[in-house]
């Protein structure tokens, strides 16, 4: 069985009450149950948290597991901050696809520039929550 991981970074507990207009009403963790159902030949882990340090601690954690085929990344605002992230990316084996549910190249403009995308194998933004699912795609 094909396994996933879904990584969210900081405030993304919060889609479903956090900015509706922007992010939408329904939390990730609801519509990866419905990918689940699917997509039910791959195993798709999720897990969340607001700490960057704990997101490398994750991406090092499975980044090297040739278990996985791949790893969908949306680290939120650090995607616009991190080079530790970056780092970690560029560092581990297993590919990485950043995802954002707004088009944020149609935001702030701090928003416009990723310093994680050169890392990553892709990126997909501006698709509602369907992001996340073209993203578990691109590894199928």
């Amino acid at each position: 069985m094909k396994k996933i991981l879904v990584l969210d970074g900081p405030n993304l507990n919060l889609v479903g009450v956090r900015e509706p207009q922007i992010y939408g009403t329904q939390p990730v963790l609801g519509y990866l149950k419905k990918v689940k159902t699917i997509h039910q030949d791959i195993k798709i882990l999720y897990t969340q948290s607001n700490s960057e340090g704990k997101i490398i601690d994750t991406l090092q954690k499975y980044g090297f597991d040739e278990t996985f085929e791949g790893i969908v990344l949306n680290a939120g605002a650090y995607t616009h901050t991190s080079l530790a992230i970056a780092d970690c990316i560029r560092a581990i084996t297993v590919p990485v696809v950043e995802v954002h549910i707004s088009n944020v190249a149609a935001r702030e403009p701090i928003r416009r520039q990723s310093l994680i995308a050169p890392a990553c194998r892709g990126v997909i933004q501006g698709f509602g929550l369907k992001s996340y699912k073209l993203a578990i795609e691109s590894f199928l």
